[in-house]
């Protein structure tokens, strides 16, 4: 999507009046649209959502909306981008680097989590959605299969042989904060955070890498 020019703030861009003051988290009016989004599809659900529902939550007409996005659908898919793209860079510059595989596996899941603990909203509950098994988020499904497969690249080099099936684990141990970030919004946790315990988890996958099973 070709870049649109920025619109000083408190406004909506010439002839897009807002409805009212600026009320959402977001430098420009495109962001605060996504954070809108990104509360009303983790609240409600993403077929409970309706494109109204979200221009209200901004404080925009609802046709001010298709300004930066013709459809909910690429909302979502913006949306779903947040949650991978940093990490499919980071993992590609650890892939290129020289540090021993595990230092490199254990700084992409520490980072990895880190962004998915620290996210405004938990998106990556919006990953079970069956909308996504679509064509049109073809693009996030095959980002996320990247980051999976540079954490079984590392996983594998550690263990040095890629049949071993650990290589499978720490990608998914990463992805299970997103459950335990609903267990804390529902106050499920206990005195836990998601937050709090990244260096457990980094270490969790540490010790599956060296552990050796018995067999």
């Amino acid at each position: 999507m070709a870049s649109r020019p920025s619109a000083s703030p408190g406004t909506a861009g010439p002839g897009r009046p807002r409805l009212v003051k600026p009320r959402r988290h977001g430098d420009t009016a495109r962001e605060e649209i996504l954070d809108a989004a990104a509360e009303l599809f983790t609240r409600h659900g993403y077929t409970g959502t309706s494109t109204r529902m979200i221009a209200d939550a901004v404080g925009v007409r609802q046709a001010s909306l298709y300004h930066y996005f013709k459809t909910k659908d690429d909302i979502l898919a913006a949306l779903l981008a947040t949650t991978v793209d940093p990490s499919v860079e980071h993992a590609r510059e650890l892939l290129r680097a020289d540090d021993a595989p595990l230092r490199r596996l254990l700084d992409l899941a520490r980072y990895d989590i880190t962004q998915l603990a620290a996210a405004r909203w938990n998106l990556g509950a919006l990953y079970l959605l069956p909308e996504l098994a679509d064509d049109r988020f073809g693009e996030f499904r095959a980002a996320r299969q990247e980051l999976a497969g540079a954490y079984e690249t590392l996983a594998a080099a550690t263990l040095g042989t890629a049949s071993d099936t650990r290589a499978l684990l720490p990608f998914r141990l990463v992805e299970s904060v997103i459950m335990m970030r609903s267990d804390e919004q529902r106050g499920e946790l206990g005195d836990h955070t998601v937050a709090g315990l990244v260096d457990t988890i980094v270490g969790a996958i540490e010790m599956l890498m060296e552990h050796t099973p018995s067999h």
